[in-house]
């Protein structure tokens, strides 16, 4: 139906959104830490609380129920369809790994998140939102 650049091009833009997620979640919970240090008002606004907190919700979710990113998923099916390879596992698997030679057994991926959101929720009590 459409030739492959385009695949290609819609695959990169899964992956530049992917980015933006992780990003929104690790930065987020950065900045709620040091919003009030640095008078930041808007890290207590409830939308961006709320948004943030579903955010890594749906990741911590996700790994527990051993479920791969949709992002990822649909990433790799654009990247096949395009005749590219694609990888496996989690997009924050492959990219550590990547950029970091970073391998690690699932488990520790699952922990790692559920740890993450744990500080998300406790950001919650630490810097209460508005």
């Amino acid at each position: 139906m459409f030739s492959g650049s385009v695949y290609v091009v819609l695959a990169d833009s899964l992956l530049v959104l992917h980015v933006i997620f992780v990003a929104f979640v690790v930065l987020g919970l950065l900045a709620i830490y040091m919003g009030p240090f640095l008078n930041w008002n808007w890290v207590r606004n409830i939308w961006f609380r709320v948004c943030h907190l579903i955010a890594i919700g749906i990741v911590v979710v996700q790994s527990w129920l051993g479920v791969i990113c949709p992002l990822t998923t649909w990433e790799m099916a654009l990247r096949d369809r395009a005749g590219e390879a694609s990888y496996e596992g989690s997009f924050v698997q492959h990219w550590l790994q990547s950029i970091l030679y970073y391998s690690a057994p699932e488990w520790v991926f699952v922990l790692s998140y559920t740890l993450f959101g744990g500080l998300v929720l406790l950001s919650w009590f630490v810097v209460r939102p508005r």
